[in-house]
């Protein structure tokens, strides 16, 4: 594929050679896209070359540029702004590369080698005491879709999960269930699994608060009344009896834990992600024990008076770190660690990147650090995908707790959203009850993908379901009405008989709707790059808004299929067909769906 970038900053090298006799360092030599209220593509900034010049910035951004004009053909014309030259590039020039690329069905993809760098990507890492909620999903939407640009931009990628399948939290759905249960599963009560263990979940909660209310009317402290309520004490042995491999224990275990997984795969499914391998902490948090031992034989870790092991960061400009409790037991630190180092016994992997909310940006400092120190060379090739949280507008929706926003609930009021601004607005008229489904689901879930992944990660959110659904603004149906536009033309264009070709006249004249439509496809791939290299699919989300938003403004001034120059029509047809091929791929790397129709 043309690049233009290289080419014109090997044009210039052979400008300043030829004018001033001296050849400068590529660095030197600055292209940048130029700014929008000025004429031109690209932009070269001069004041770095003045030493050679000895000129004023405009008469050396002159000279330059009518070196290039003469002499580069991929140059139509140049203007010069102070110490900035501007380039104008020929029509045939963008021709060219829209007949070269259009073959290419990947475009804007790399394909991984065997020797192409391996990472990992965490993501989800649920606590089965409960179902997924509204930050899970930008967890899962954030990783899912940074696996896939990760992959397009040629890295080979394994997607994992981590279950966080014990501890004191599970023990209480167990425990609720156990007391007040009375045998119910999720086949007897029509409920999702994941959702019948979150209600048992919230019933201990709300026994457990009776009893340390009894407790403190009987004149206990509250402190004391939360460590001794009858519930928390039986909910401490069960989880040493689990820890003990209790034969009744682990079978409740394991048979709730059931329930749960088979809801977490039933809403997967409907947020479109997946995972090649499951962890579960049940089988990791003992390895990272023996671990933190070995290092404290090392005198890498420190042992206090009580028994419980530390390590020392303030060297590091942090402070001191627990690992193992006083009474033996781990804490997610020493779990962290035994997992980490599992995975790259398990897997030749390069980076391994942790998607994880941004309150836990200390704690991934603290494992490298940690892990440096005993010694693993890859430590430093751990990554934390920070993101900040995202809450919905106060009494948009509420939960079955009425507190936390599941998953499920959010689906399917976007689903519902969808439902009535579509018939709102007609885009169901002449549908089959199948295929209004179909397009409902498809418009609901890509406005709530769209809407998560089109903020900077690293930035809290305020998730709107009904604004998300706007077909007109920066939203996810917005693009896939676009592309359904463009797929109405072609099928329209096949229709009449129309063929499209790749072979386009090089000498159409180019208006400048047509120019910011290839310019934008020529793009994509460096999006590709940049997003991967940052690890944000919000660029990918607004780069292809803004290409739609280009479309629609060419559409809308020029016509395509009436068109009576048969070139101009054959090469505003390809110009549809590779910018419907660009929101396609764009929008899978967001893990949203491109209809056809809509």
């Amino acid at each position: 594929m043309i690049n233009l970038e290289k080419i014109l900053t090997q044009h210039a090298v052979e400008a300043v050679m030829a004018l001033y006799g001296i050849q400068p360092d590529e660095n030197l030599l600055q292209v940048q896209q130029t700014r929008k209220e000025f004429e031109g593509n690209y932009t070269f900034v001069v004041f770095p070359l003045l030493k050679i010049s000895k000129q004023s910035p405009e008469a050396t951004a002159t000279a330059i540029g009518e070196y290039l004009q003469t002499n580069c053909k991929e140059i139509a014309r140049f203007n010069v702004i102070k110490g900035f030259l501007n380039l104008v590039i020929a029509d045939a020039c963008w021709l060219q590369f829209l007949s070269e690329t259009t073959i290419d069905t990947h475009y804007g993809c790399a394909e991984a080698s065997g020797e192409s760098p391996q990472k990992m990507i965490e993501y989800s890492s649920p606590n089965t005491n409960k179902p997924l909620h509204l930050g899970h999903i930008r967890n899962n939407l954030l990783g899912y879709s940074l696996a896939k640009i990760l992959a397009a931009a040629g890295h080979r990628i394994i997607k994992v999960n981590l279950v966080n399948d014990r501890g004191i939290h599970i023990c209480k759905s167990m425990l609720a269930w156990k007391h007040w249960g009375n045998g119910e599963t999720p086949a007897s009560s029509g409920k999702k699994g994941d959702h019948l263990v979150g209600d048992y979940y919230v019933k201990f909660d709300v026994e457990y608060k009776k009893e340390i209310e009894r407790l403190t009317g009987e004149g206990m402290s509250r402190e004391e009344a939360e460590r001794k309520a009858p519930l928390i004490l039986e909910a401490q042995e069960m989880l040493r009896k689990w820890e003990a491999k209790d034969p009744e224990t682990i079978a409740l275990w394991e048979t709730m834990n059931g329930w749960v997984y088979d809801g977490f795969d039933v809403t997967y499914k409907r947020l479109g992600v997946d995972f090649d391998r499951i962890y579960y902490e049940s089988q990791t948090y003992l390895s990272g024990k023996e671990i933190v031992a070995e290092g404290l034989r090392k005198k890498i870790f420190y042992q206090k008076p009580d028994g419980s092991v530390w390590v020392d960061l303030t060297a590091d400009g942090l402070d001191e770190k627990l690992l193992l409790r006083s009474d033996g037991t781990s804490v997610y630190m020493t779990q962290d660690i035994g997992t980490a180092c599992q995975r790259f016994e398990e897997y030749d992997i390069d980076e391994l990147v942790y998607v994880v909310g941004n309150e836990q940006d200390y704690h991934f400092k603290v494992l490298s650090l940690v892990l440096g120190k005993l010694g693993y060379p890859w430590a430093k090739n751990l990554k934390h995908m920070s993101y900040g949280m995202v809450e919905l507008p106060d009494g948009k929706m509420k939960s079955r707790e009425g507190t936390v926003v599941d998953a499920d609930d959010l689906m399917d009021e976007m689903t519902e959203t969808a439902r009535d601004m579509s018939r709102e607005l007609g885009k169901l008229d002449g549908l089959s009850t199948d295929e209004a489904e179909k397009i409902v689901k498809t418009i609901g879930m890509g406005a709530l993908k769209y809407f998560m992944l089109k903020v900077d990660p690293k930035k809290n959110m305020l998730f709107d379901p009904k604004e998300s659904i706007d077909f007109n603004g920066n939203t996810g149906p917005f693009i896939q009405y676009t592309h359904a536009r463009i797929q109405s033309v072609l099928r329209k264009a096949a229709e009449s008989g129309i063929e499209i070709r790749t072979d386009i006249d090089t000498n159409i004249k180019l208006n400048g709707k047509e120019i910011e439509l290839i310019h934008a496809i020529y793009d994509f791939p460096g999006t590709v790059k940049a997003a991967a290299e940052t690890f944000s699919p919000a660029l990918i989300a607004n780069y292809v808004y803004e290409l739609a938003k280009e479309y629609n403004q060419f559409y809308h001034d020029y016509s395509i299929l009436k068109e009576e120059n048969t070139n101009v029509r054959a090469f505003r047809l390809l110009l549809s067909k590779d910018t419907a091929q660009v929101i396609r791929t764009a929008l899978d790397l967001l893990g949203i769906d491109s209809p056809e129709r809509m």
